[in-house]
């Protein structure tokens, strides 16, 4: 494989040093991301312990070697240790009582492979000693790291009944590490695709938008769309919009524009304002989000005519992303940052002209042509104004 554990930087931080004596080297287990990660040769994010320790034991042995922790899921077995390196999730080894699809009751376990169990992908259920750095495989995960395939721990079916979300990670695991596909895996995500309609609004939203900020989910997307999966939550997107989205990452490559879910959420829906406002809404995105969305979706050919004063009106980003959508060049407005307007209606005031609908007027018709000659110096904007007043 491209990494391997004994050669990574991670597992020497001091922060996990202190955290593997407080809590013992046998009692602990780095598990999931960061040993996924590693062995593939990614840069590791978060690291994330499994532990035997009951939470309010590891908050007192935490408290005891002086490192503080935040109860950020308690309930569920989860405690947080503030680690000058970076903080760290250390959860009770946990089985499953009881699922309905959107939430699980879990009990705590003792057992390592109890743990691993309840894990969604074999390639997410790889646990590696603190010490050693020994790595404990219960499913197969390398095998399935080495050939590139993201499989279900046990019957996909069974673990997509627990979570329904778990369609959707599948979608973006097998965008970000697969080649390989599981036929098994597809069947069944396409088979209950109708159960992420019982899923809240938020939790789709972010595991979409994570699926398209990688950088290049585009044969996934697609698959998505023929079998039936993307409908049930973009029922607006046609094959059409999917090959735009493809079309969009393969300008933004070559543009050398980084991946934006927004944008490419934006490809997959119609270019109407009133579609990106009802996908917003369910799709519960931030207002922030939303209005990039719905400018984005007011597109035009003609966008491309003058790049920078479309920049201006509607900000640069949403600039960027309509000339990529209709296909021109967007490089133009790379590190371009607009120009402040440099009269103000006082300017116009003190030239006698009555504060008021008149003076917005004219400081529109001024700005209208600073616009269109390109946003010249302050000194062309005061003879455009001077132009204005005389033709009063």
């Amino acid at each position: 494989m491209p990494g391997s554990l004994e050669t990574a930087d991670w597992p020497r931080r001091a922060g996990l040093a202190a955290l593997t004596e407080a809590l013992g080297a046998e009692q602990i287990r780095w598990v999931g991301g960061a040993v996924r990660d590693t062995l593939l040769g990614v840069e590791v994010q978060d690291v994330d312990c499994a532990t035997m320790h009951l939470p309010d034991a590891v908050i007192d042995l935490c408290a005891k070697a002086g490192i503080r922790t935040v109860p950020t899921g308690v309930d569920h077995g989860t405690v947080t240790a503030i680690l000058e390196d970076g903080p760290v999730e250390i959860t009770t080894l946990r089985h499953d009582v009881s699922t309905d699809g959107r939430r699980a009751t879990v009990a705590f376990a003792r057992n390592w492979k109890d743990d691993a169990a309840r894990r969604d992908f074999t390639i997410n259920a790889l646990y590696a000693h603190p010490e050693t750095l020994e790595i404990s495989d219960y499913f197969c995960g390398l095998d399935d790291l080495a050939a590139r395939t993201v499989r279900f721990i046990g019957d996909p079916r069974q673990r997509i009944a627990e979570d329904h979300l778990r369609i959707l990670r599948y979608y973006r695991f097998q965008a970000r590490f697969g080649s390989e596909l599981n036929p098994e895996a597809e069947e069944a995500c396409s088979e209950l695709a109708e159960t992420l309609k019982g899923l809240s609004r938020e939790r789709v939203s972010d595991e979409l938008l994570n699926l398209l900020a990688l950088p290049d989910p585009g044969e996934t997307v697609e698959r998505m769309h023929n079998r039936a999966v993307l409908r049930v939550i973009l029922p607006e997107t046609s094959l059409r919009q999917v090959e735009l989205m493809r079309d969009v990452i393969t300008r933004e490559a070559e543009q050398g524009f980084p991946p934006d879910p927004i944008r490419r959420l934006s490809a997959l829906l119609p270019p109407s304002p009133d579609v990106a406002e009802i996908v917003a809404a369910r799709l519960r995105l931030s207002k922030a989000q939303r209005g990039v969305l719905v400018s984005t979706a007011e597109r035009l050919d003609s966008d491309a005519d003058n790049p920078k004063a479309l920049a201006y009106r509607e900000g640069v980003d949403v600039a960027i992303n309509r000339l990529l959508l209709i296909g021109s060049d967007a490089r133009v407005l790379k590190r371009w940052e607009a120009p402040s307007f440099p009269i103000r209606g006082r300017d116009i005031v003190s030239r006698g002209i009555a504060a008021g609908p008149e003076v917005a007027r004219i400081l529109q018709s001024v700005e209208r042509q600073w616009i269109a000659e390109g946003f010249p110096e302050e000194v062309r904007v005061r003879e455009i104004l001077e132009k204005e007043l005389k033709s009063l």
